[in-house]
């Protein structure tokens, strides 16, 4: 795992001041292996209120330090950017949406592939959502 120090180089990289708060915030993030939510965070860390994981988290998605995406849950996703700060479009990936565990997967072995848009449309953000049933769930004997 990286020093805070490192943390707060990466967060500051991408033009965010590296407080306290958020270097435990991204000290979580990149101890995650799959998207998480909201909720998922304010579950582990319980040293922050929900309205400073909520803020922290809208300002990494602005600055591109972590990915939010719409699942189809009701919830918004988030993944961490394996560029910090210097996300390309040709980076976007699918995620996948377990209608049984209810569980989001990154899919980064599948990009999206670019998209021609009418002239004048400017694409602000893509949201690719396969909905099924994942290979742990689909591995389960039904009781």
């Amino acid at each position: 795992m990286k020093s805070n120090e490192e943390l707060a180089a990466i967060i500051e990289k991408t033009g965010i001041k590296a407080t306290a708060n958020r270097i435990i915030v991204y000290k979580d993030i990149l101890g995650r292996e799959d998207t998480f939510s909201l909720n998922d965070m304010e579950d582990d860390l319980t040293s922050l209120d929900k309205s400073t994981i909520f803020r922290t988290l809208t300002l990494f998605c602005e600055h591109h330090l972590i990915h939010g995406m719409e699942d189809g849950s009701g919830q918004v996703k988030y993944c961490h950017c394996s560029h910090p700060g210097s996300c390309e479009e040709e980076e976007e990936h699918c995620h996948f949406y377990c209608t049984k565990c209810k569980k989001s997967y990154c899919l980064e072995e599948s990009p999206i592939k670019e998209i021609k848009l009418p002239e004048g449309f400017k694409m602000t953000g893509i949201n690719y959502v396969i909905i099924g049933i994942c290979a742990l769930c689909s591995a389960k004997k039904d009781l």
